[in-house]
């Protein structure tokens, strides 16, 4: 075994001198896969240095022309182009092989966001890379299943075509809130994730209003989504009141999916309430709602 860089230098040093071996010839496979042992068919007679190449291995060997030299499977883990070399004292020959990755084994899998509202067209990206048990990139490798499992409803699956090594997709979320498991699946490879559900926008935000110690108690309904989640605790509903002193407006934030305060007014009032972008009811207090 050499290291890499030495293995570079030997390379430059071997087709620097321009050296060939008429008598001699190297026989190698066209394609290895991956992780596989081989032999390197040699011709010729006498005593030699065999040299071997690849992506991140190098190796140095002595080697006697006319017989096989065998190479193992810890040799050829690296895909990509490897040379083969034999020196003797009437110089050099080398040849080239290909070794491609062995089948997929492992799936790098990125799910994002980690959280998206329900109902949400295209927000969810899954993208997943497919590797062998060597870590190299499987380019030729046809598809990448994603199979989605929800809280609640019908699992489904999408089979998307691998790139270069890269499956990509995007989906929506479902209409309902919670924990949804994506899982990427290539081969005997399998890779879960978990993204998370959240509710909505509010939606049909509703109040209604009493006599309370201080002026008028304004309260909402539940406030949930369109589709039925219930917004979060600690979303901000904000309450405006137009009476003749002016307008006036208080945020107050969702405590167990409800919205409360109490509003001062001076007469005939008008009450509205909204939720971010959501507007709500308006109800007019005057002495009765």
């Amino acid at each position: 075994m050499i290291c890499p860089r030495a293995a570079t230098l030997i390379t430059v040093w071997i087709f620097a001198s321009a050296l060939s071996v008429q008598a001699a010839e190297l026989t190698v496979p066209k394609t290895v896969t991956a992780g596989s042992d081989f032999t390197i068919g040699t011709s010729g007679t006498g005593a030699g240095e065999f040299y071997l190449i690849g992506p991140s291995y190098a190796r140095k060997s002595a080697v006697q022309l006319g017989q096989q030299i065998e190479v193992g499977e810890d040799e050829t883990k690296a895909a990509g182009r490897y040379v083969a070399i034999v020196c003797v004292s009437g110089g050099c020959m080398s040849t080239s092989m290909h070794v491609t990755p062995a089948l997929a084994a492992k799936v790098s899998f990125l799910l994002h966001p980690s959280r998206v509202p329900v109902s949400a067209a295209n927000a969810i990206n899954a993208t997943a890379f497919v590797f062998d048990k060597f870590y190299n990139l499987v380019l030729g490798h046809d598809t990448v299943d994603f199979h989605v499992v929800p809280k609640t409803g019908a699992e489904f699956s999408r089979s998307v075509k691998v790139v270069r090594g890269v499956a990509w997709m995007s989906m929506g979320s479902t209409p309902k809130e919670g924990p949804v498991k994506v899982i990427a699946r290539a081969g005997s490879a399998a890779e879960p994730r978990i993204i998370q559900q959240v509710a909505s926008d509010a939606c049909n935000l509703r109040i209604k209003a009493s006599p309370g110690k201080y002026g008028v108690v304004v309260e909402t309904d539940p406030v949930r989504d369109c589709s039925g989640n219930a917004v979060p605790d600690g979303t901000i509903v904000s309450f405006t009141v137009v009476d003749a002193k002016g307008r006036s407006t208080v945020d107050a934030p969702l405590k167990k999916g409800v919205a409360r305060t109490e509003l001062p007014v001076s007469g005939r009032a008008m009450i509205s309430v909204a939720s971010g972008v959501v507007m709500g009811n308006e109800i007019t207090w005057g002495g009765r709602s």
